[in-house]
């Protein structure tokens, strides 16, 4: 402050001090500075439309803060008695996921730091605001008892790391624990409710098999796909189950969905079943998500013919991509179903492995209620 006050007495106030409302909006350091100096200090009135952003973008940003600074300083500006979808705010009492984009940040590191706010000692924060912990480290180390945080601050960064790391991984056993029985509670219930067999034979098939694929860690919980949503089956199993529920000769057509891994899976569940693979459709989620050898930005909706049943008339088949932002977990967009309605708007139609029974439609699931029998 005193090389400032220095420096302005030397060379002027080099940069107005801006004002909102006859309040400072910026440069109050440059004001205290100016009383120091005894200098008359220079003020501007603020004629911009967005004063929340003219802070941060003169404060934040020229201070080369890091992601878990920022974060902290983002968790302060949420209206979170609003809520994370929160659609209009004041201009200074922003929804999360506008405070993580104006600050740069992920909306993840937001919530992180709200948590730290909530449980963490004072000193946490403070240390998060220091450089000396990230924000990902501090939101593992609130869920200690204020004296453990401050234990573990006392401690070498490599240990305050690795104190984090073990607290993750403690939480990650606790919540895949209770996932397991979850998903054995759900299979169960399933399997004792859902009918055997189906007594009559449907032209028309739709079907989103609960595929299980990528488990990361048994340990951990730490898991990739359908595994941390729904019980999945093995591929035999769901051939097995298909082939018993709708094998056979009778004509028909089978849409099966299929994510890029599950591909030859897919088409073994076709085979199966009795059915020839004819054609595909494509849903593009617009946003990219995980993959091993590319990240997944969209499904595949394999198409099967079992005997002479006829294709569409020319001029009604649909575009073989559909774009739509994808949802919640595992959720279609309706365009398919709707699709397959007016296409075979007079047929008999079943769902399979359906959570949400549709109108028009019979089902078949675990989880659907009013299930074809």
């Amino acid at each position: 402050m005193r090389e400032l006050a220095d420096d302005i007495c030397t060379f002027g106030q080099r940069e107005p001090i801006q004002l909102l409302d006859g309040m400072v909006l910026d440069g109050r350091n440059r004001l205290a500075a100016c009383r120091i100096a005894e200098v008359e200090p220079v003020f501007v009135e603020f004629d911009g439309d967005d004063a929340l952003n003219f802070v941060l973008s003169h404060n934040l940003y020229r201070r080369h803060l890091s992601e878990s600074q920022r974060a902290i300083v983002a968790a302060r500006l949420v209206d979170w008695e609003t809520g994370l979808n929160q659609h209009s705010a004041g201009a200074a009492n922003l929804p999360a996921h506008e405070a993580a984009r104006r600050l740069s940040i992920s909306e993840r590191a937001v919530r992180a730091a709200r948590r730290i706010h909530e449980r963490g000692a004072g000193e946490l924060v403070d240390a998060i605001r220091d450089g000396r912990v990230t924000v990902h480290a501090g939101e593992a180390l609130s869920e200690l008892e204020h004296a453990a945080q401050l234990d573990v601050l006392r401690r070498e960064e490599k240990e305050i790391v690795a104190r984090a790391k073990e607290i993750r991984a403690e939480k990650q056993k606790r919540r895949h624990a209770v996932r397991l029985m979850h998903m054995e509670a759900l299979a169960a219930k399933g399997k004792a409710s859902a009918p055997d067999k189906i007594d009559r034979v449907y032209p028309v098939y739709y079907a989103d098999p609960p595929w299980k694929f990528g488990v990361r860690s048994e340990e951990t919980g730490r898991e990739k796909g359908a595994e941390n949503h729904y019980p999945t089956m093995e591929t035999d199993g769901i051939a097995s189950l298909m082939a018993e529920l709708i094998g056979g000769a009778t004509p028909g057509v089978l849409f099966l969905w299929a994510t890029n891994p599950m591909l030859p899976d897919a088409l073994r569940v076709l085979d199966a079943c009795g059915f020839a693979y004819v054609h595909h459709w494509i849903w593009d989620k617009e946003v990219a998500g995980t993959g091993y050898w590319g990240r997944d930005r969209h499904e595949l909706l394999l198409i099967g013919r079992r005997g002479e049943i006829a294709a569409p008339p020319p001029g009604s088949q649909p575009e073989t991509v559909h774009r739509e932002r994808k949802g919640r977990h595992s959720a279609k967009p309706d365009f398919f179903a709707e699709t397959i309605e007016r296409l075979y708007p007079d047929m008999p139609r079943l769902e399979l492995f359906c959570r949400s029974p549709r109108p028009g439609w019979d089902a078949w699931g675990y989880e659907a209620e009013g299930a074809a029998e």
